[in-house]
């Protein structure tokens, strides 16, 4: 489903969602966010963007992921080259490909089944459908953003 609004009453259409699923806010004290926000400042390879990801799984961290490849550090990014939304075609730029994004990463490195987990994603304001393929896929419960998520990283 596109252009779903934001659950957190701002009205900001968000570019992807998945039918039955919806995006959660937390406040920035929120530890499991914060740690999000470590893991972004910290293991990100894009730091144009940082962004980072942890799982949570019965009040336990079991993975954490950040956003980048080594691939925008040498090459740039088309999709930037070619003035492309936020969204649309990774296919284009290898650097893009979703399995660089920090949800995909944070679920490729529990060390155990994050089944009935929760994501907590800070640096984006949504989650694009393939993130969303892959979480549904991974049977995560919630997805949870920091508070105004979408005024915080929403690209001007």
């Amino acid at each position: 489903m596109k252009n779903k609004k934001c659950p957190d009453g701002s009205g900001q259409k968000l570019p992807y969602i998945p039918q039955g699923k919806e995006i959660f806010f937390v406040p920035e004290t929120d530890r499991f966010i914060k740690e999000a926000q470590r893991v972004a400042q910290t293991l990100s390879r894009d730091q144009g963007h940082p962004t980072g990801a942890v799982i949570v799984l019965k009040g336990e961290i079991i993975g954490r992921g950040a956003n980048g490849s080594d691939y925008h550090e040498k090459n740039g990014c088309e999709r930037k080259r070619k003035k492309i939304p936020t969204g649309e075609k990774y296919e284009l730029c290898p650097g893009c490909d979703p399995k660089n994004h920090a949800e995909q990463t944070a679920l490729r490195s529990c060390a155990i089944p994050p089944v009935g987990g929760d994501l907590y994603l800070w640096g984006h304001w949504w989650c694009c459908e393939s993130c969303w393929d892959a979480i549904i896929k991974d049977r995560i419960q919630n997805v949870y953003l920091v508070e105004n998520a979408e005024g915080k990283f929403k690209k001007k």
